[in-house]
């Protein structure tokens, strides 16, 4: 099996191989006429063998002059993702090289049709946000030799080249944030998909937890359902996290502290703590994840865990570049990039 980084095979192998001209193999694998059967079974056969996949830009394959790199990822309204495109796009364009971005939704289908269509599109390499799901998918793109980075999730099973956001840094700061401004109980609203980054965050939130010697009881994490496989534009509802937050509401003990897994959340838990006449932070800290461009203009604005987004993209592209060329520098193979704390009046207590 050939591994992201290794060279991509193009007809011209295949032809001077088997000591035929790139037009019968051309015409052999797309099954046209005036190739003897004998022919055509040994130009399958190496085709097979060496992992050979046609596609729509068989020409840029044999000239070696594919300039495009595919970017996945699950959800393009997340701000987040946004900036990465935004920061990859830039990067890749200075480079030389074209985008071509596809969506899967945190869907393993969409996944599956995603690495099909950068296989067929020949592109020279992609940047790949993974639904975590499985690694068929990113798996076969490293088989037949297309270098392939992940970002913000990894699939260590490939040893793929992994750059991320350090998100149980990310849980450890906020829990901890809160835990010096004097909270000892606190709450978590995260997300309910099963994935890595939201995994790591609530480590992080356990260990500042037991570094200060409180506990955390039944109840303190709080799943909130988001519309992630409904496919709609924005997967995180404020509303969602409204509901969930009035549950919490109605506990007869309360939280210091709330920490949500992302700045929308946030949204919908002021309302469901304005509702209930508590205030923030006199009443209740929130401390947000993401840094979306809202929170810095909530009332009170918003303390929030900032993503390197921007490094995070610079440097997946980098490293991309890097297996294109058939190396790697001293570079780790997963690099976590530190996260920042940014405090504001949501935990600033008078």
């Amino acid at each position: 099996m050939r591994m992201a980084g290794a060279r991509r095979h193009t007809l011209r192998d295949i032809a001077a191989t088997l000591n035929l001209s790139v037009n019968t193999v051309s015409r052999a694998l797309s099954g046209k006429d005036g190739i003897g059967e004998e022919t055509r079974a040994r130009v399958r056969a190496e085709a097979e063998r060496v992992g050979y996949v046609p596609n729509s830009m068989a020409r840029s394959l044999v000239l070696g002059s594919a300039m495009t790199f595919g970017l996945v990822i699950t959800n393009p309204s997340n701000p987040f993702y946004a900036q990465l495109i935004s920061t990859i796009e830039l990067r890749a364009r200075a480079q030389g090289y074209s985008l071509l971005l596809t969506v899967t939704e945190e869907s393993e289908e969409h996944e599956m049709r995603a690495a099909e269509s950068l296989l067929r599109s020949s592109v020279s390499g992609s940047i790949v946000v993974p639904v975590q799901a499985g690694a068929d998918a990113w798996r076969r793109l490293g088989s037949v030799g297309v270098p392939t980075v992940l970002i913000n999730r990894d699939l260590p099973d490939l040893g793929y080249r992994f750059v991320g956001t350090d998100n149980e840094l990310g849980g450890h700061r906020a829990a901890a944030h809160a835990i010096a401004r004097g909270a000892r109980s606190i709450v978590v609203l995260e997300e309910d998909l099963p994935i890595t980054t939201i995994d790591h965050r609530i480590a992080g939130f356990r260990r500042a937890m037991a570094e200060a010697g409180l506990p955390v009881p039944r109840g303190s994490i709080m799943r909130v359902p988001t519309r992630r496989h409904e496919h709609v534009a924005l997967p995180w509802q404020p509303q969602q996290a409204y509901q969930v937050a009035r549950r919490m509401l109605r506990r007869s003990r309360l939280p210091d502290a709330v920490v949500v897994g992302n700045d929308y959340f946030a949204l919908g838990l002021y309302r469901a703590l304005e509702e209930h006449g508590l205030k923030v932070p006199d009443d209740m800290m929130v401390i947000g994840f993401g840094d979306h461009p809202f929170s810095a203009f909530l009332s009170p604005p918003l303390t929030t865990v900032r993503l390197p987004a921007d490094e995070i993209g610079t440097i997946a592209v980098d490293l991309l570049l890097e297996e294109i060329a058939g190396g790697r520098n001293a570079r780790p193979l997963k690099q976590l990039i530190a996260p920042t704390l940014v405090e504001r009046g949501s935990t600033l207590r008078a």
